[in-house]
């Protein structure tokens, strides 16, 4: 597995798979499939070059053997006080997920010696009925911290807040 920043000339592939994930986990993101497939290709081009700001990242992994895009998470620095860094935009492909692929973990070690960058901790939001992303981010260490918000597709849903300490990179 290849992980690295996406860049601009990535749109195309950075577009099909944002909206794969949507269709496939609608909950997980703050945006509909419907709102996506109307960007047009100045607006996945800048999405893709904004990737990698300092203040912000977006990763892919490639599977070095066949070139397919097998997940991407991102990470930004709160905008509430600058300097917190989230979590976001995580998806792994069917046929990546679990262990023994490795895409989750690596990606996850990408954002987090990003975020290590800004802080001590890592932040991410999860929409209450995403058992399945929940339990993999308690796998990896992330705890809930008892704050919650709307979910921004649904006020009438909620999100729960969770939390990870970082290490520092060996």
């Amino acid at each position: 597995m290849d992980i690295r920043p996406i860049v601009e000339s990535d749109w195309r592939e950075y577009r099909d798979i944002r909206l794969k994930m949507l269709a496939e986990i609608p909950l997980a993101f703050g945006e509909t499939l419907q709102t996506a497939e109307r960007r047009g290709e100045r607006a996945w081009r800048d999405r893709a070059a904004g990737s990698a700001t300092g203040t912000a990242i977006r990763l892919v992994a490639i599977d070095h053997a066949t070139g397919e895009w097998a997940g991407t998470m991102g990470g930004f620095l709160s905008p509430d006080d600058g300097s917190r860094a989230v979590l976001v935009g995580v998806y792994v492909s069917p046929g990546y997920r679990g262990s023994e692929p490795g895409v989750t973990d690596a990606l996850l070690a990408g954002i987090e010696n990003w975020a290590h960058r800004f802080g001590d901790t890592l932040l991410l939001h999860v929409h209450e009925k995403n058992a399945r992303a929940r339990a993999a981010y308690e796998k990896r260490g992330f705890v809930l911290t008892g704050v919650t918000l709307p979910y921004v597709l649904d006020m009438s849903s909620i999100e729960v807040e969770m939390v990870k300490e970082l290490r520092p990179s060996s």
